[in-house]
């Protein structure tokens, strides 16, 4: 309205003003033979001298107006201008429209190998976002992709509500799309015989381990799959991707996992295997099937189409900022509902491709240390996907000889050892970020696709959370302590504790309405990101799977509670409220000793001293 107002205002001081009273008295003056042709019309159809004065004069006016270089333009902009914020005004509501009108299309896509220098930061691209941005200027081996900047999750209520902003959003989308393919060597997206799949995770600006929608392998269809086992020539990988697709996109949705955890076991016990990766191909490919069907079978639509597969992807992680975990971990860590999340999307790499394939994390140097030289510490497993090893999936192995000599690993092969050209290209990324670039000690997540250091690739970096005690506790030595042993998992965080035993949130919050004081530790098999609230509640974690890198291990360090992972002997019956460790039961309110530096883990009470922290391991 202001710059309608101003316009109207020029024209009246610089056009109409100065002509206006001169014209009258030197039109009634003139006689008809005076008057241009043009205005011969205007005398004719006058009724009186006055009527004639106007209407000349209106005609003279409009002219000079639209022979003025510019302010026609500006006119019918501004006139274009009310006419859609008029059509705004009829589909959106108050709010929406004040956001629309801050809403920037020119900031919303940022490319992690050519950010634009506008949204290249923190609070536009996320933690996780920023840091891949930043290890693309170092030349870091980071798959292609795009980042969706906060300003998406900011104005995402009216690409919802209007959908000339949504059509923009998806024209940039498909070209950004269309330049990921073109740095894949020839992948593209949706395509049935040389198919790009792509990664969809969030980017918060502070890190929420696990707690917000991830979604891989999108753009998977059975046609796409298909097209992958041609490729490639190995079936069991294409559908084994498909698989994980599937589970990912119902798991977003708010399915369980149990479902997928109980086909797996019932197809391995079919077909008389171990492990899935001894599945053939054909079986493989049953058991994807088989994936899709118990989703469909549970209301849960698929899409095939690969683009609106992205999109419906990118809604969800948006979402899943404000599901029930996701809140209740940043009210447990105080961390603000308003500061939004990024969206990542980036091609797949394949730590399942093969069996000399895998995926990590690795630690710049020990969690337990506060060191400044670089010394590589953490998990790695083979034949996995990224995905596996955080949700603390698998069986994983350590990084280094050295972190497995001071864990008493020594039946485990290293990464180091196994692969010694990824360890080496790992060590010297490691050294180039630490040494050169200055920066703190990182938490590095890593896929390899083969044994050669070219096939190693950087998923992400963030800064590490490190532990550092004067003094710990441990358990005094006895021999009730010696005779009460039970196992030994991945000690994460804390030093010793005892407490009982509690196998789900609601034996957590009995107890805790009854012994308030009573320390309690946490037993499953594995977590998932719903177990935040248990995990906060209690004072201890001990799981059967995963490894010091997972998500319920980090949750449980940031919480600074006593953790205990990837105990192999450890059978969890949560159903039972039970456990069982090499033959002997823990039963839910047995009391229990766990060890967050070394792992130990012992049956009933037992009396704790501290000792300095240079003398344990």
């Amino acid at each position: 309205r202001g710059l309608s107002d101003g316009v109207k205002d020029m024209m009246y001081v610089y056009y109409i003003g100065p002509h206006q009273d001169n014209l009258e008295r030197i039109i009634k003056r003139m006689t008809r033979e005076e008057l241009l042709p043009k205005y011969h019309a205007s005398v004719q159809n006058s009724e009186t001298s006055t009527d004639m004065v106007h209407k000349i004069s209106e005609n003279f006016m409009r002219d000079l107006i639209a022979s003025t270089f510019g302010l026609q333009y500006l006119d019918n902009f501004i006139a274009r201008v009310y006419q859609v914020l008029a059509k705004q005004k009829e589909v959106l509501d108050q709010e929406d429209l004040d956001l629309l009108l801050t809403y920037d299309p020119d900031q919303i896509l940022c490319p992690i190998h050519s950010p634009q220098r506008e949204t290249k930061n923190l609070i536009h691209l996320g933690n996780k976002g920023y840091n891949l941005v930043l290890l693309a200027d170092e030349d870091m081996p980071i798959p292609p992709g795009v980042i969706l900047t906060t300003e998406v999750f900011r104005c995402y209520p009216i690409f919802q509500g209007f959908n000339p902003v949504y059509r923009d959003f998806k024209w940039q989308l498909r070209d950004a799309i269309r330049n990921v393919e073109k740095m894949t060597g020839g992948s593209r997206f949706g395509h049935p015989d040389n198919p790009l799949l792509l990664s969809v995770r969030s980017g918060a600006t502070i890190s929420m381990p696990g707690m917000m929608s991830t979604i891989i392998n999108v753009g998977s269809n059975l046609e796409t799959t298909e097209g992958m086992a041609r490729k490639t020539g190995n079936p069991w990988f294409a559908w084994d991707n498909y698989r994980r697709f599937v589970q990912s996109w119902a798991m977003s949705f708010g399915m369980s996992r149990d479902p997928f955890t109980e086909l797996m076991k019932v197809h391995k016990k079919r077909y008389g295997v171990r492990v899935k990766r001894e599945f053939s191909g054909e079986q493989m490919k049953e058991l994807a099937i088989a994936y899709r069907k118990v989703v469909q079978d549970h209301g849960q639509d698929i899409i095939d189409d690969p683009f609106e597969q992205l999109l419906v992807s990118i809604s969800l992680v948006l979402a899943s900022w404000n599901s029930d975990k996701a809140k209740e971990y940043r009210e447990i860590m105080e961390l603000s509902d308003y500061w939004g999340t990024a969206v990542i999307i980036q091609a797949m790499a394949y730590g399942n491709i093969s069996e000399l394939a895998g995926t990590g994390v690795a630690f710049t140097s020990n969690p337990k240390r506060k060191l400044a030289r670089v010394q590589l510490w953490g998990d790695f497993t083979t034949g996995n996907q990224g995905e596996d090893i955080v949700s603390g999936l698998v069986t994983t192995y350590p990084i280094s000889e050295k972190q497995k000599k001071a864990l008493g690993m020594t039946s485990e092969s290293s990464l180091q050892e196994s692969f010694p050209e990824i360890y080496g290209r790992l060590f010297d990324l490691a050294k180039q970020l630490i040494y050169e670039k200055k920066w703190n000690p990182q938490e590095l997540e890593f896929t390899f696709e083969g044994p050669e250091e070219q096939q190693l690739y950087i998923l992400q970096s963030r800064d590490m959370t490190t532990e550092k005690r004067k003094a710990v506790e441990v358990f005094r030595p006895t021999p009730e302590l010696d005779t009460s042993y039970l196992g030994r998992g991945v000690g994460v965080s804390g030093g010793a504790m005892t407490g009982k035993a509690v196998f789900s949130l609601e034996e957590i919050e009995a107890l805790r309405a009854k012994e308030p004081d009573t320390p309690l530790i946490f037993i499953r098999t594995d977590t998932v990101p719903d177990d935040i609230k248990g995990i906060s509640m209690s004072d201890g974690l001990l799981t059967g799977k995963g490894g010091m890198t997972s998500h319920a291990s980090i949750v449980a360090f940031r919480l600074e509670k006593t953790c205990v992972v990837g105990c192999k002997q450890l059978h969890v019956f949560a159903h039972r409220k039970l456990a069982e460790i090499n033959g002997r039961t823990i039963h839910s309110g047995d009391y229990l000793g766990i060890s967050g530096r070394n792992g130990s883990i012992y049956l009933g009470r037992h009396p704790i001293q501290s000792e300095e922290e240079t003398s344990l391991v």
